[in-house]
């Protein structure tokens, strides 16, 4: 009687336990997946739009993104990220602060099963990505030095860039090789601006004080280009002076309007940000997925900049 008893509450026990179990996988489908985004900084607003447009499809899917600003630090970035894996993200979304030494990230996301989705600068270490979204940055060079050759025959050029940030050096190189054939244009300075405001603003400080002569200048993103007019301003020495910037941002097209720019070679973060998302559920899916996907970028200029929306990325 006593091992009756004791079988018929074994048997009691398993279908407790196996209701419990397929109550367990039915809730697995409504369980939020997670998502990690880290940009190198969120002082420039280009990250914020590329941000959001990640967080409306990834919330509209009912989940939910972690987002993580390492201001420009590499090693606060990698941290970040690990602090991220910890908190059970599936994918993340990497803009890297420094392409090359973000890799021991890279490696711990292999560890982990954490999908990389390396979004607006690519990481050396592609091996470890599943798909790169970029505009085609070199392209967006070439299109700003072509803008300059058919304004002035021949220009003493000011170029702030940023060696650690993969989509600023493809920009200068497009733009460098656009003129290397041409003695007429001439780079007088380099500066490494980090692509932020200030930081090209005191660049400019050192420029002046030299005495470079010069009438053009490229930024490599237009917070570094918008921080050398500051400077060029501050001092009244804008005058004459052609100043490129590569993004397309609501600040840099209200310059635009006013005459103070000349040019900026526009892209789409809203675009780059939709389509990174997409690409990470289409993954997740089972689909097959671009290993590369580039979007062209365009030039705005004070001669078409009414046909675009100033208060507003593209």
């Amino acid at each position: 009687m006593k091992r009756y008893i004791l079988a018929a509450g074994l048997v009691f026990l398993i279908i407790i336990v196996t209701r419990c179990s397929f109550v367990d996988q039915a809730k697995e489908p409504n369980t939020p997946r997670v998502f990690g985004a880290t940009y190198m900084t969120r002082n420039n607003p280009y990250f914020d739009v590329l941000n959001d447009a990640i967080t409306q499809t990834v919330e509209g899917n009912g989940d939910i993104l972690i987002s993580r600003n390492p201001c420009q630090d590499q090693e606060k970035q990698n941290g970040q990220i690990l602090e991220m894996i910890d908190e059970g993200i599936e994918v993340l979304f990497l803009n890297p602060v420094d392409w090359v030494t973000v890799r021991p990230a890279l490696e711990a996301c292999r560890e982990a099963g954490v999908v990389v989705i390396n979004i607006d600068t690519v990481v050396k270490d592609r091996e470890y990505v599943t798909s790169i979204i970029e505009t085609d940055n070199y392209q967006a060079g070439v299109l700003c030095a072509q803008d300059m050759m058919q304004r002035v025959d021949e220009a003493k050029i000011v170029v702030i860039k940023n060696p650690g940030q993969t989509s600023i050096s493809n920009r200068v190189n497009g733009f460098l090789d656009t003129i290397a054939d041409d003695d007429n244009y001439e780079i007088v300075y380099e500066g490494v601006g980090r692509g932020e405001f200030e930081v090209s603003a005191q660049i400019m400080r050192e420029v002046l004080q030299q005495g470079v002569a010069f009438n053009v200048v490229l930024g490599g993103n237009d917070p570094t280009a918008l921080g050398a007019l500051a400077t060029l301003q501050q001092y009244h020495k804008e005058d004459g002076v052609l100043i490129y910037g590569i993004d397309g941002s609501p600040d840099f097209k209200g310059m635009l309007k006013l005459g103070y720019v000349t040019g900026t070679s526009a892209q789409s973060p809203e675009t780059i940000g939709r389509v990174a998302a997409d690409i990470a559920y289409d993954y997740l899916n089972g689909e097959e997925v671009p290993e590369y996907l580039s979007i062209e970028p365009y030039m705005i200029t004070m001669e078409n900049v009414d046909n675009y929306e100033v208060n507003g990325w593209q």
